[in-house]
């Protein structure tokens, strides 16, 4: 299922519920539209989740339907599916820095990590100089502008602190490690890092190599994994959030066909440190 599908079922569901307790009324969606003052037509692409629906048109809703008390549980699915998807112009708009902080409160909850990569090496794993030019590239890329680079390389370094308290399995394709996104000193750095990360007593890192049968384990979007109940995609035009049970089983299954064709790390990296030499 593409990301983008996941936030258009939601909605689909969400209709559904508005759908439902109109109908417990006996109202049509004409009566439903002219008590709120909208058309029937805007109540048709609502309930099949093709438009949205603000806090305050749910409540108009539920009082039009002579149940408010209906009201806050369904304010709370609809603000969840706004924050299932984010566009990236929207999360950054205060800056890369803030756009980096947006995800701490998940990390601080969770006691279990898993990360695939088929990009970016993970952020927790990354040096200061690769974070750095990683974030350069996607500043130009996305036209943002703003002087809070230095914080946001911090910020991203500050993540390493998890791995005192927390577990991590992360798996990547091997083309991550020869994707260049810095100066040839500054990768040999990096995969330096990540040897002394594969030594943690608390991260287990696996590499697939670029000629592993891949049988039904195909490449992905890079993901995180938290606690196997939260799950959190990076796509092109948006941050994507996903916490429903039927979902993240699915990433969850995924992350372990991947796992199952991850070699042992070093041999590997010691490789590609060798090819950027």
């Amino acid at each position: 299922m593409p990301p983008s599908d996941s936030v258009q079922r939601a909605r689909r569901d969400l209709g559904a519920r508005l759908r439902a307790l109109r109908t417990s009324q006996g109202l049509t969606g004409e009566t439903l539209g002219a008590a709120c003052g909208w058309s029937s037509s805007k109540i048709s692409r609502i309930e099949t989740g093709f438009s949205g629906i603000t806090p305050t048109g749910i409540r108009a809703w539920a009082a039009a339907c002579g149940q408010p008390e209906a009201a806050p549980e369904l304010i709370a699915i609809a603000e969840g599916i706004q924050h299932m998807y984010l566009e990236w112009r929207e999360m950054e708009r205060a800056g890369l820095a803030k756009a980096q902080e947006h995800v701490i409160p998940l990390w601080d909850e969770t006691d279990r990590f898993k990360a695939y990569a088929i990009d970016y090496i993970p952020g927790p794993l990354q040096t200061e100089e690769y974070t750095r030019a990683v974030l350069e590239g996607i500043r130009t890329r996305r036209g943002l502008s703003g002087d809070d680079l230095d914080e946001a390389v911090l910020t991203r370094a500050a993540k390493q602190k998890y791995f005192k308290k927390a577990t991590f399995r992360i798996v990547l394709e091997e083309d991550v490690l020869y994707t260049r996104y810095a100066e040839p000193a500054v990768m040999r750095d990096q995969l330096a890092r990540l040897i002394q990360f594969a030594d943690y007593s608390k991260v287990s890192l696996g590499i697939i190599p670029r000629n592993a049968d891949r049988g039904p384990a195909h490449k992905a979007q890079d993901f995180w994994i938290f606690d196997d109940r939260t799950v959190q995609v990076e796509i092109v035009s948006a941050f994507l959030t996903l916490t429903q049970a039927h979902e993240v089983r699915r990433y969850v299954d995924d992350f372990q066909r991947l796992s199952k064709l991850a070699d042992p790390s070093v041999p590997l990296i010691l490789d590609a440190i060798a090819a950027y030499s």
